[in-house]
């Protein structure tokens, strides 16, 4: 076969990807959650994709992913539903000739909500673990490598590395979303890992009662990670876990703020301030929809390893040994 022939097939066969993606939630009446067929020494990474202009990034991720002998697949989840079609076929195109052991794929999500991040997709995923993580949170391998260790230790529970927590606003008596240096009750979508199973009961379980509660993260089009960290820890009865990244990067994700032509008079700690608020509100309404706060506090960190470095005086100034 020729090489524009060669070229020609393998476009079309990625056009029939990103075309007939699993775009269904899975939540089908013959749909089952069967954990004996995974494989429970791999992970699929389900990478979130929104923005045209973090494109290179994002195939820098994917390759990277894709060279990891613990990856069984990364699924590109592109939640962007003004991104032309020609747009992800050429996407599609770079990252199946950059993938190495493990494939990558685009999926262009069925809709805008942020709860389609979570869909089941029990036709693509193959794995026990499963890796959420987004297009511009750069992780490195070591690290990466680690959490998955982890996870497989405590496979029940969530682990990530950004946390947050929940409170208790004593003059309000309200919940509220917030950062303790101490302990926390909540991991970031950023980077979390969980079990596969876990999404269909996000998106499959819980009848009216989460449906209400999903209708909140498309309300708000935020808060998807604090609704999967209340489903999670309503049914495992614990907490989270966070682990500690030698190297990680977070390039920074404007879209979640949904702060648009507000002029440079906003400050960034005044964004901060009506983020948390909105998260806040979310926890509320979670804990109203549910009737019960499920949260656990988590406390401490995971490390790979703890480095001992000596000081020493060199030219007048106290510096570390090895410089």
């Amino acid at each position: 076969m020729s090489s524009a022939a060669t070229a020609i097939l393998l476009a079309v066969l990625l056009l029939n990807v990103v075309a007939n993606s699993s775009d269904q939630n899975g939540c089908g009446p013959t749909q089952k959650w069967d954990t004996q067929n995974l494989r429970h020494d791999k992970i699929t990474v389900l990478m979130n994709g929104f923005s045209e202009s973090r494109i290179p990034l994002l195939q820098s991720l994917a390759a990277t992913y894709s060279l990891s002998p613990l990856v069984s697949s990364v699924m590109v989840l592109w939640g962007n539903p003004s991104t032309p079609p020609r747009v992800l076929h050429q996407l599609a195109l770079n990252l199946s000739l950059s993938s190495s052991s493990a494939p990558i794929s685009v999926h262009r999500n069925p809709s805008s909500s942020l709860n389609a991040r979570f869909l089941p997709r029990p036709n693509d995923i193959t794995t026990d673990a499963v890796l959420i993580c987004d297009d511009d949170v750069e992780v490195d391998g070591a690290s990466f490598e680690f959490a998955f260790r982890v996870w497989q230790s405590n496979p029940h529970r969530l682990v990530g590395v950004f946390a947050r927590s929940h409170d208790v606003d004593l003059n309000r008596k309200e919940w509220v979303y917030t950062v303790h240096p101490d302990r926390f009750s909540i991991v970031l979508t950023k980077y979390m890992l969980l079990r596969s199973r876990y999404l269909f009961l996000y998106t499959c379980e819980g009848g009216a009662r989460m449906a209400k509660m999903r209708s909140v993260v498309d309300a708000v089009r935020n808060c998807e990670d604090i609704l999967m960290n209340f489903v999670v820890a309503d049914f495992s009865n614990v907490g989270p876990v966070l682990v500690g990244a030698r190297k990680v990067r977070d390039y920074g994700d404007a879209r979640n703020e949904e702060i648009e032509d507000l002029g440079l008079s906003v400050g960034l700690s005044s964004r901060k301030g009506e983020h948390r608020k909105r998260r806040g509100w979310c926890i509320r309404e979670f804990h109203k929809q549910l009737g019960r706060m499920p949260l656990k506090f988590s406390y401490g960190k995971l490390v790979d390893s703890v480095g001992e470095q000596g000081l020493c005086y060199k030219g007048g100034k106290l510096v570390f040994c090895d410089q």
